[in-house]
């Protein structure tokens, strides 16, 4: 059985998800002619929201951290996966550097590196990890709870190539989304190739390039199955340079909330939606659910500023946002609010897991402390779909539907980083 869903406006997605199946032959034959075309990024987790009305993606990582809470019976899946992105990207590939991220390690993200160095071990490469940490001068031995450990060396840069004390690597696989800025090191490399791109960072990448391709992507897929994209999508505007101290930028920002909550409002009362309309306001150019505020009346702005802003990393100063539809999430594990989240590797689906969190409610952020994380909640997950059982009851079924959603945003994700890639604007 799929985990609870609790509530009574389930209609659409059971209806989605029938549609998904008896759509799959067109749906696999448009993803492989979109993927002809464009270029997968080699990997990224994306969380879902199902909210029994609609099922939309809310973030989606470029440099994912989630690997370890995938169950045994796919890792199979991911390294297939890795041995096809290493075939089209560098065929003769023998050393992989990762590069880990740059702040505190612990032992979820260690955890995660394990995993990540077991499949890209398995898919035949030599793997080493390095660090961008320019305090860290030597190798440094990290232990595990259970006695598992991994070596963390320092990148060096050599003329125009960059490795480890005596390992040269032909590929570099980010997993530090550059949060901390871009080092000189990583710039102009010869002839070794650096996954993801260097504006998959956040130094350079922006949500709303990430939202405006998801749509995008969405209509064209919505128009395959003869649907209402709004189903996939949630409706998005970005506001620029806003400081949250200044009084006019609050009302500028205001304005923006009363737009998305009246398209939202709109949308309800078309389906018959018995439900409060809510937008989450969150940081351009990040990725930290503890950047988030929910509002549900414009009006309400300032008090929430005022209440919650200074405990949360919302930039004080000016700043791009975004203000997006909220989403619930009424999914349940045990009585308590879950969400999906989709590995993805390539342009394939390599597992997945719920992040649950007992603290919060269906309409709050659960990527925050006190998160827990149940690897095996897609239970018999690698089974192929099932075409014709009853929509909402089939464990492989809703996964399938969920892995569809992942991958449109995987290929907007392909659309956004083509269209903001600062090489190609100078040809």
């Amino acid at each position: 059985m799929v985990p609870h869903l609790t509530t009574a406006l389930s209609g659409p997605i059971n209806e989605l998800e029938q549609r998904v199946l008896e759509s799959m032959p067109a749906i696999e034959r448009w993803f492989r002619l979109e993927w002809m075309e464009h270029t997968p990024t080699f990997y990224a987790s994306v969380d879902l929201r199902n909210a029994g009305y609609k099922l939309a993606p809310v973030d989606t990582n470029l440099f994912p951290a989630g690997f370890n809470h995938l169950s045994e019976e796919v890792l199979p899946l991911a390294v297939q996966a890795a041995m096809a992105a290493i075939e089209k990207i560098c065929p003769e590939a023998k050393n992989l550097l990762l590069v880990v991220q740059r702040r505190q390690p612990d032992s979820f993200y260690l955890s995660h590196l394990l995993t990540l160095v077991r499949i890209f071990t398995m898919a035949g490469l030599n793997v080493r990890l390095g660090t961008l940490d320019e305090t860290v001068q030597e190798a440094q031995t990290l232990r595990l709870a259970d006695g598992r450990s991994l070596q963390i060396e320092p990148v060096l840069r050599q003329r125009s190539r960059i490795g480890l004390k005596d390992f040269d690597p032909c590929t570099i696989l980010l997993n530090d989304d550059l949060s901390a800025g871009i080092p000189d090191r990583l710039r102009a490399l010869h002839e070794q190739y650096l996954l993801p791109p260097l504006h998959a960072g956040w130094p350079l990448r922006r949500k709303r390039h990430h939202q405006q391709a998801y749509e995008e992507v969405c209509k064209r897929f919505a128009k395959l199955l003869g649907m209402d994209p709004w189903l996939l999508v949630p409706a998005t505007v970005a506001q620029q340079q806003v400081d949250l101290n200044q009084a006019q930028h609050v009302q500028a920002l205001q304005a923006q909330v009363d737009v998305v909550l009246s398209r939202t409002r709109r949308k309800f009362k078309d389906y018959g939606i018995q439900e409060n309309a809510f937008v989450a306001i969150k940081p351009d150019a990040a990725s930290c659910s503890d950047c988030v505020l929910m509002v549900r009346d414009a009006k309400d702005l300032p008090e929430i500023l005022a209440r919650h802003g200074a405990s949360t990393r919302l930039p004080q100063g000016p700043c791009d946002l975004i203000v997006q539809e909220g989403i619930p999430s009424y999914e349940r594990i045990h009585d308590t609010v879950a969400e999906p989240v989709v590995c993805l590797m390539d342009r394939f689906v390599v597992g997945g897991y719920y992040r649950v969190h007992a603290g919060r409610q269906e309409n709050e952020a659960l990527n925050v402390p006190g998160a827990r994380y149940v690897p095996l909640a897609f239970a018999q997950g690698a089974q192929l779909p099932r075409p014709g059982e009853t929509p909402g009851v089939s464990a492989p079924n809703r996964f399938y539907m969920y892995g569809v959603v992942a991958r449109l945003a995987m290929l907007a994700a392909s659309y956004e980083l083509e269209a903001t890639d600062p090489e190609a604007e100078e040809l």
